[in-house]
């Protein structure tokens, strides 16, 4: 059960015990409330009128990670308050069994690297409008819904994925919104409410109990409330039955041209006869043999300000590029026309100064993080920017920002992966997704697992 899920007693016991972690008596001196009311609320002997019951929360949220000091920024493609269920007519389960739900799903890079492994999405959620307009269009017969998840009651959901034939989910994967957690986030607080979206993770696993969950999230989780956060996760996962794997992990280690580090928890349900605890895979791309921006991106048509192309110029130059063009290992069908290759809008200003910047450098003196790429390198780490992203990175050879495409070929999207909802929401969408790549090295141990369970 979620948060928002809870009743007043639960919230009550909740803030005390997880959040301030203070006896009855240290909260009844905090707030002024008797300390034999409190015992009475937690007992559930009474509950107050809810007037009461949203003050007293108030009044208890003054010293905990519950009151909002910060506004968080608010898009109006975010749809929060109605459930739009996507439910196709058929829904092919493989004779396998691996299912995937993928919640908070963003652009689908969970969805899109476990079905690498072996796996079969069959549930997404997610409440950002391009987001999940983006992953319908690359999985268009996969139950989705777009919407708040506090409101997706996880028991309905289960309901319809069984009149489609689904009987057992094999994993859950979550990559958490992670703006409440990150560095990078000039409102980065404590108190951000989306910091306990874990809550409704929760939830839909005391529903579904899958086999294996994953939880993503920014390296920055680890320092968020001095770590309470990364310990709340790990004990509330561990509470349900599964034995609980941390680590910090680079996705460039693994073969994308980016260095991104995110935290991944992995969990395996004990009892299930699957391994005893999941083991990180090491990457096989040590430092210094990273893949690189000119391995990523040389093969793409050169575009000017402004200008876009839909086929391609060049064959493949490079083992990655003919990989992102289904040209070698995997399931991504080959394509004649390329996707999201636009380049954005410039002033004359600013192509002369992406121009005049060499590769490496920062293009602006007061933002040191928004650099000409260069191409003997890796890509430092993509973001997704405000609710208005400008283009965060200069190519490294043409005087202009990323296209989509090139920001998606550096997080290892293949070309048959298609965006959409406009440049702006693109860049969000990429910026925010966990490279398939990565997701492929750390889900692969998981189906083998399973089918060596199954004997498949």
């Amino acid at each position: 059960m979620g948060f928002s899920q809870m009743d007043f007693t639960e919230k009550l016991r909740f803030a005390r015990k997880v959040v301030l972690k203070v006896s009855q008596r240290e909260l009844a001196a905090r707030t002024g409330v008797p300390l034999r009311t409190i015992e009475d609320w937690e007992r559930g002997l009474y509950v107050p009128p809810a007037y009461r019951q949203e003050a007293v929360l108030r009044l208890i949220a003054a010293d905990t990670v519950f009151e909002n000091h910060l506004p968080v920024e608010q898009s109006p493609l975010v749809r929060d308050t109605e459930l739009d269920f996507h439910i196709p007519e058929t829904l092919s389960v493989p004779v396998s069994g691996l299912t995937m739900m993928d919640l908070f799903c963003g652009a689908g890079g969970f969805s899109c690297g476990c079905t690498w492994a072996g796996f079969t999405p069959v549930f997404g959620i997610d409440h950002l409008a391009p987001a999940m307009q983006t992953w319908r269009r690359n999985h268009a017969s996969v139950v989705s819904c777009m919407g708040d998840i506090a409101k997706a009651d996880p028991v309905a959901v289960k309901s319809m994925l069984e009149a489609k034939g689904v009987k057992h989910i094999s994993l859950v994967t979550a990559g958490i919104p992670c703006q409440g957690y990150s560095n990078a986030n000039r409102k980065h607080t404590d108190t951000d409410k989306r910091n306990f979206l874990f809550m409704e993770l929760i939830r839909y696993i005391k529903v579904f109990t899958p086999d294996y969950l994953i939880i993503e999230n920014v390296s920055g989780l680890r320092s968020t409330a001095r770590g309470q956060f990364e310990d709340s996760i790990k004990r509330s996962v561990e509470d349900l039955g599964y034995t609980v794997t941390v680590k910090l992990l680079n996705a460039a280690d693994y073969g994308v041209p980016q260095l991104r580090q995110r935290l991944f928890f992995i969990g395996v349900k004990r009892g299930r006869g699957l391994a005893k605890s999941y083991v990180f895979p090491d990457g096989s791309f040590a430092q210094g043999n990273y893949r690189t921006v000119a391995d990523a991106l040389s093969d793409l048509p050169v575009l000017k300000v402004s200008e876009q192309q839909t086929e391609y110029a060049l064959p493949p130059l490079t083992e990655y590029q003919r990989f992102l063009r289904g040209m070698g290992g995997f399931d991504i069908p080959p394509l004649t026309q390329l996707y999201n290759h636009a380049a954005p809008h410039h002033t004359p200003e600013v192509v002369r100064m992406i121009d005049e910047t060499a590769q490496g450098e920062p293009m602006y003196a007061n933002f040191t993080q928004r650099v000409r790429l260069s191409l003997e390198n890796p890509s430092p780490t993509l973001m997704a920017g405000g609710i208005r992203p400008q283009f965060q990175f200069g190519h490294p050879t043409q005087a202009r920002g990323l296209t989509i495409r090139e920001r998606a070929r550096l997080q290892s999207f293949p070309d048959s992966y298609e965006f959409v909802g406009g440049m702006v929401q693109e860049r969000v969408l990429t910026g925010n997704a966990v490279p398939p790549l990565l997701v492929y090295a750390i889900v692969k141990p998981i189906a083998e697992d399973i089918r060596r369970r199954d004997g498949v």
